[in-house]
């Protein structure tokens, strides 16, 4: 049950931002930035927490759930450290992923031959 749960919990989120991309005008730049501080803001009020309890990886892949990490990360080290956890806790939290992002795409940098748009 809990794969079809992250299957449709994840789905939804895409959805969203296919009916984002389809129907309005923004970019996906905005579109991003737009699902990262949703999923701040959503942790934030309580809400992302029980989403990510029912859909596990369906709440936490999309990114929404960097938004999720980033926030949760920032609450664990604020009562941890206090005010200066404001500051370093969305960072250390979502250090691996950001790793993997970096030394992926730029190995991808190296190995892909970009072809101009026409």
């Amino acid at each position: 049950m809990s794969y079809i749960n992250a299957f449709l919990v994840g789905g939804a989120i895409c959805a969203v931002g296919q009916v984002l991309i389809d129907k309005t005008k923004l970019t996906p730049a905005r579109i991003l930035v737009l699902f990262v501080v949703s999923g701040v803001f959503l942790t934030a009020l309580g809400i992302y927490q029980k989403l990510v309890d029912f859909a596990g990886a369906g709440a936490t892949i999309p990114l929404t759930g960097f938004g999720y990490n980033l926030a949760k990360g920032v609450f664990n080290e604020v009562d941890q450290t206090g005010l200066t956890g404001a500051l370093t806790g969305g960072f250390k939290a979502a250090a691996a992923g950001l790793g993997a992002v970096i030394t992926f795409g730029y190995i991808m940098s190296v190995v892909a031959k970009p072809k101009a748009k026409r």
